[in-house]
């Protein structure tokens, strides 16, 4: 490959990677450019576990093997067998080396092979068809991260030592991108998470909200939402504290996370003060007044605080057409507020009704002093 081709290459790898969203996407623009650049038929990403004593494999692009798996969940390997990668920041980097990747095949060393290793990569590329590898350690923050490995099949021509220095440049790149994407994900997290529960905050409600109402209006899902309010609050602040309130709010976080783990990928926010909610997309309606009512009961089990209120609305209830979701989270909303009002120690719903019915009915307009107590509210936290 010219020099043309290969910078072409690289620049195409690393925009591959700055248009990823997301880790997932990342890795695999990593794999599937670092493929590209060096004419290989197979491409693997993994990082070192240090605390495991391991090299997890992120993702396999390419021909893939047996049991191989694009994003495999659990496929790792004892760094014991692959000690390069420890090894090259005590034996080449103290000596002032730089990490250089290094070519495997499948008869045994090759370019730029350094003596003493031990031979599990040329056992795997005989097991998986492949006649050769350059692998390329991945630096980050001055620290071995992990690897980069690209293999042609049996075969085909090995890779040499020109390969090996330009995979070389191509693991820093891949890193240079692996640095950036962490930092717009820990951006991401921060702008999205409640700092004290680690919960989603207000901001990822209104964004997982109106991506569900749109759900709703093209295909009909099921989107429910729980509004609560965690009673007691300024009682234990006034009387044991803040930072035991603080407590408060992180246990009742954990427990909002324990039900919203009933309703597959429901999301559990804080939306600010001593208010939280439940978004659930799928689910039906009676499944999440259930997660709601263990919530309650729950809540009320708290060694501080006096439980929750709870309102529910679901678009499966009959509360009306929601073509918005600024109407959905008023109608939760107001059954909260009727919940706070009767002190209610279950979940009132919003539509539902019934003498036997353990919920009561909202209509779909909130009382005035409902509608006073949710401007308050609206005042704070603006959807």
């Amino acid at each position: 490959m010219g020099e043309d081709r290969r910078l072409v290459a690289v620049v195409a790898l690393a925009q591959g990677m700055a248009a990823a969203h997301g880790l997932h996407e990342a890795w695999r623009a990593a794999a599937v450019g670092a493929c590209r650049a060096l004419g290989g038929s197979f491409a693997a990403l993994s990082v070192w576990e240090r605390e495991l004593g391991r090299l997890k494999v992120l993702v396999n692009v390419g021909e893939l093997a047996e049991g191989e798996e694009e994003f495999p969940e659990d496929e790792s390997y004892p760094v014991h067998q692959f000690a390069e990668i420890t090894e090259f920041l005590h034996e080449q980097w103290a000596g002032g080396g730089e990490p250089d990747a290094w070519v495997e095949t499948a008869e045994g060393p090759a370019a730029g092979r350094r003596p003493g290793y031990c031979h599990q990569r040329v056992a795997a590329l005989r097991r998986r068809g492949r006649g050769c590898c350059v692998v390329a350690p991945i630096v980050l923050h001055g620290r071995a991260w992990g690897e980069l490995y690209v293999a042609r099949p049996a075969g085909e021509p090995v890779f040499e030592r020109a390969d090996a220095d330009f995979a070389t440049v191509l693991a820093a790149v891949v890193a240079a991108g692996i640095a950036q994407t962490e930092r717009l994900e820990e951006a991401r997290r921060l702008a999205f998470t409640d700092a004290l529960t680690g919960l989603a905050n207000r901001r990822a409600v209104d964004v997982h909200l109106e991506q569900a109402i749109e759900r709703h209006r093209r295909d009909g899902v099921v989107v429910s939402l729980v509004v609560c309010d965690l009673n007691g609050l300024k009682r234990v602040n006034d009387t044991h504290g803040h930072a035991a309130g603080d407590r408060l709010l992180e246990r009742f976080g954990s427990v909002l996370s324990l039900c919203g783990a009933m309703l597959p990928g429901a999301l559990a926010a804080r939306l600010g003060g001593d208010e939280f909610c439940l978004l659930a997309v799928g689910p039906p309606a009676d499944q999440v007044v259930k997660a709601a009512g263990e919530l309650c009961r729950r809540a009320a089990e708290l060694e501080l605080g006096d439980g929750v209120a709870c309102g529910v609305a679901s678009t499966e209830d009959p509360i009306g057409p929601v073509r918005s979701a600024r109407r959905l989270f008023r109608l939760a909303d107001a059954a909260q507020y009727r919940a706070k009002a009767e002190r209610a120690t279950r979940p009132v719903v919003a539509g539902r009704a019934g003498p036997d019915d353990p919920v009561v009915r909202l209509a779909d307009e909130p009382s005035r002093e409902a509608d006073g107590e949710r401007r308050r509210f609206r005042g704070r936290h603006a959807p």
